[in-house]
């Protein structure tokens, strides 16, 4: 039997982002520049693909991240409407603090599962749930792992998004 029934909570999706017009500016420079210089060298395909995936950048820039649920029940991890069953978690790790400078951070769940693409999973949490959450998955046999944000995610945040 589980230590619980059910554990319930709500996040955003990611990190909602407020964005300057200069940031747009300068979106909007850099794919005219490499657009125009992939028709210098006769690249039209690269100049179409550069200027779509500006257009779409900027498009999933302005929008409004949805609030996710995501609930821990007898069954596994629920996220949205996708289910991680426990036995096809490999493990998991709960950040509470930086690892580089020891600082409080927002607590997130680190999941790694048996997906081939995007086998690892972050989760923010609320902090009074940080104890709850960490029993059930310990009660559960799932191993503890130390897991980090992955160097895209951190890179992605330091660009602005």
């Amino acid at each position: 039997m589980n230590p619980i029934e059910k554990l319930e909570w709500t996040a955003l999706e990611y990190e909602d982002k407020e964005r300057s017009k200069d940031w747009f500016w300068a979106l909007g420079v850099i794919i005219v520049t490499a657009g125009a210089t992939s028709i210098i060298f006769g690249n039209y395909f690269f100049a179409i693909l550069i200027v779509l995936g500006g257009t779409l950048l900027g498009f999933f820039a302005t929008k409004k991240p949805n609030e996710v649920l995501y609930e821990l029940n007898e069954k596994g991890l629920r996220v949205g409407t996708r289910l991680f069953p426990y036995e096809n978690i490999k493990s998991f790790w709960v950040e509470t603090e930086s690892p580089e400078n020891k600082t409080e951070v927002v607590p997130t769940l680190f999941i790694k599962s048996e997906r081939f693409f995007m086998p690892i999973i972050s989760i923010p949490l609320k902090h009074n749930m940080v104890a709850e959450i960490h029993d059930v998955f310990i009660f559960n046999n799932i191993p503890e792992e130390e897991m980090r944000e992955h160097i895209s995610d951190h890179i992605m945040r330091s660009l602005g998004f």
